[in-house]
């Protein structure tokens, strides 16, 4: 546990509270082998009944999933779905919960009940999402990666039980942790790869990102303006050589709208075409 990264401390530190002021949820990623289940092992005894096993997935899908977790500090997905959630407000609710909130169980009537669990999923990609690419998805998450398992290494069969005879140590470490956590206001420290992480997973799903710095493209100056169409298109070639899937118009044209102030560009209902036609368009953004 000593080599573990300090937000990982941090974030274990932070689920010995019953608070969400942190905001975030965290993913440990790895190809295999690295030990991930052995965390889950040890936090399992070391919160005990105040964490459950779930699936964020589960969450994401299931309206009744929540009302699992009341009063629950810790929740575990220790092998995390690949597939790309199709909803995510009920995971990013969970993550920003800050008082009672409005939970369900099959059969019953709805009532108000305090979520404050926090999320670790162990995995071995990426958490996405099918059709949320808001910057406060990506940004709820605290992305780690494994070291890569070493070719001559020898398993420990018994290593969560040896770290269970530590769990003194352990919780005094997690709550150094939170005590650094609170000294730095909730805000979590995060190292270079780790905002690294987050960015190209942020990419991966939006490719729109990747889009707008490619030069040979597309140039972002006050000067150009654009018809949404003729921008639309220039995307789909450049998804085309670049062997990515393009968003549809209406998802690309709207992540733009949304992050005028972002990129310095504005929206423009009398752009005028070479033919003296008046089209939608962008200002700000157009071909270099």
């Amino acid at each position: 546990m000593r080599r573990t990264s300090p937000p990982c401390r941090k974030y274990i530190g932070y689920c010995l509270i019953p608070s969400n002021k942190g905001q975030r949820m965290m993913v440990i990623k790895g190809r295999g082998g690295e030990g991930k289940s052995v965390v889950g092992a040890v936090l399992a005894r070391l919160f005990g009944p105040n964490m459950k096993d779930g699936s964020v997935g589960k969450i994401s899908e299931n309206r009744f999933a929540r009302a699992d977790l009341e009063n629950i500090l810790l929740m575990v997905d220790d092998d995390m779905q690949m597939e790309a959630l199709k909803q995510t407000n009920y995971v990013k609710s969970l993550v920003t919960a800050q008082g009672l909130m409005d939970l369900e169980k099959k059969g019953k009537q709805s009532y108000q009940g305090w979520l404050f669990a926090r999320i670790l999923a162990f995995s071995n990609g990426d958490l996405q999402s099918l059709y949320d690419r808001s910057d406060g998805f990506y940004r709820r998450q605290l992305i780690l990666e494994t070291r890569e398992r070493r070719a001559d290494r020898k398993d420990e069969p018994d290593l969560a039980d040896w770290m269970t005879n530590e769990l003194p140590g352990i919780f005094n470490w997690a709550f150094a942790g939170l005590q650094r956590l609170f000294s730095n206001n909730w805000r979590f420290t995060e190292s270079a790869r780790a905002r690294k992480n987050r960015e190209t997973v942020r990419k991966d799903a939006n490719n729109v990102l990747e889009f707008l710095e490619a030069a040979d493209y597309i140039c972002l100056a006050p000067e150009k303006s654009i018809s949404s169409k003729a921008l639309y298109m220039k995307y789909c070639g450049w998804c085309d050589d670049n062997a990515y899937d393009a968003l549809r118009q209406r998802s690309f044209s709207e992540y733009l709208i949304a992050n005028q102030a972002k990129y310095g560009i504005e929206i423009d209902t009398h752009h005028i075409l070479p033919s003296g036609q008046r089209v939608r368009g962008f200002k700000g953004i157009g071909l270099p």
